[in-house]
C-alpha cells in the first residue's frame, strides 16, 4: 500500500476519531475532522484519497456532507465510506444512492474496517495509475496532447479569473523527416526522448507544462508568465536543444538537431479557450521557420 495516501476521518465523537486514527495509522496518513464544515474544508485542502464519514453529526450530517462533496468539481471524485450507527437497509441504501462506495455500521469490527479501507485505497491507487497513464505520451514519457488540452482549459479559466497572463510556445524539430530518412525512425525516437527530457527542465513551477503535441511537435504552457519572461525562456529552450549537440547529417540549418519555436502571451478572457491563442503562436512558429529555422519568435495579440 502506498504510505503517502491520505484518509480523512470525519466524526463528531473524539473517541471514534481516535480509534480510527490508531487503527489506520500504519497503512496511510490520517487526517481528522470533527464536524461537517471542517470535513469540507479539509477535503478541499488535503484532497484525501478516501473519506470515512459519520452520518449522525450536529449542524451538518453525513448525508449533507457527501452531497456537498459530490456537487463540487474539486472533491467529487474522492471516495466516501459511511461509518454509522444507523444500521437499517434503508439507511445503507440512502448512503449508497448518494454516492458512497461502502457503508459500515457501528459498532464495527476493527479488522474488517482496516481491510475494507485497504481495498478501497488499493482501488484508488490503481485508478490514479490508469489516469496518469492516459495522460502520458508513451514514447517520451511526458504529458500528451490530452493532458495539454485539459491543462490549457484549466489555466485559461484561472487566468481569466485572476487577470493574469498565460503564455504558450509551440516547438518543432527542424528537418526531422530528413533525419528519419537518413538515420531511421529508431534513432529519431531516441532524439525525441532526449529533446523531451531537455524541455522538461523548463517546467519549473506547478502550473508549467511541457507536452508532446504530435510527431516532432511539442507545446509549453506557462501560466502567470508575461511576454518578456516567456520570450526569454523560449530563447533558452532553443539554445539548450542546439547545445545538446545531437548530430543531424541531413540538416541545412546546422550540424546538430535544432528547433524552431513560436510563442504568444495574452490575458485570457471568458470561460472558453480562444482559438486565436494557438493560432498566433503557430503563426510565430511559421515565421521562425520562414526566417531560416533555429529561431524563437514571440508575438502578442495586438487587438
Amino acid at each position: 500500500m502506498n504510505q503517502r495516501q491520505t484518509v480523512l476521518v470525519v466524526d463528531d465523537e473524539k473517541q471514534n476519531r481516535t480509534l480510527l486514527a490508531e487503527l489506520l495509522k500504519d497503512d496511510c496518513r490520517v487526517a481528522l475532522a470533527g464536524n461537517g464544515n471542517q470535513a469540507l474544508d479539509r477535503a478541499h485542502e488535503l484532497q484525501p484519497d478516501l473519506i470515512l464519514l459519520d452520518v449522525m453529526m450536529p449542524d451538518m450530517n453525513g448525508y449533507q456532507v457527501i452531497q456537498a462533496l459530490k456537487n463540487d468539481d474539486t472533491t467529487r471524485q474522492i471516495p466516501v465510506i459511511f461509518i454509522s450507527a444507523l444500521d437499517s437497509p434503508a439507511d445503507e441504501e440512502r448512503g449508497l444512492d448518494l454516492g458512497a462506495v461502502d457503508y459500515i455500521t457501528k459498532p464495527f469490527h476493527p479488522s474488517i474496517v482496516r481491510k475494507r479501507v485497504r481495498n478501497h485505497l488499493q482501488s484508488v491507487h490503481h485508478r490514479h495509475l490508469l489516469e496518469n497513464l492516459a495522460m502520458i505520451d508513451s514514447l517520451t514519457e511526458i504529458a500528451n496532447r490530452r493532458r495539454y488540452d485539459e491543462a490549457l482549459e484549466h489555466e485559461w479559466r484561472r487566468g481569466a479569473r485572476n487577470g493574469s497572463p498565460l503564455s504558450l510556445a509551440i516547438i518543432d524539430v527542424d528537418h526531422f523527416k530528413a533525419y528519419n530518412d537518413r538515420l531511421g525512425h529508431a534513432e529519431g525516437d531516441h532524439v525525441l526522448r532526449q529533446i523531451a527530457r531537455a524541455l522538461s527542465a523548463f517546467v519549473r513551477r506547478p502550473g508549467d507544462l511541457i507536452a508532446r503535441y504530435g510527431g516532432e511537435e511539442f507545446v509549453l504552457l506557462l501560466p502567470e508568465t508575461d511576454a518578456q519572461a516567456a520570450a526569454e525562456i523560449g530563447e533558452e529552450i532553443r539554445a539548450s536543444i542546439e547545445n545538446l549537440h545531437l548530430a543531424h547529417p541531413n540538416s541545412p540549418v546546422s550540424n546538430y538537431i535544432t528547433i524552431s519555436l513560436g510563442g504568444t502571451t495574452l490575458i485570457p478572457n471568458g470561460g472558453q479557450v480562444a482559438p486565436l491563442f494557438f493560432q498566433i503562436a503557430d503563426d510565430a512558429l511559421y515565421a521562425a521557420k520562414a526566417d531560416g529555422r533555429n529561431r524563437a519568435f514571440w508575438r502578442q495579440r495586438t487587438d
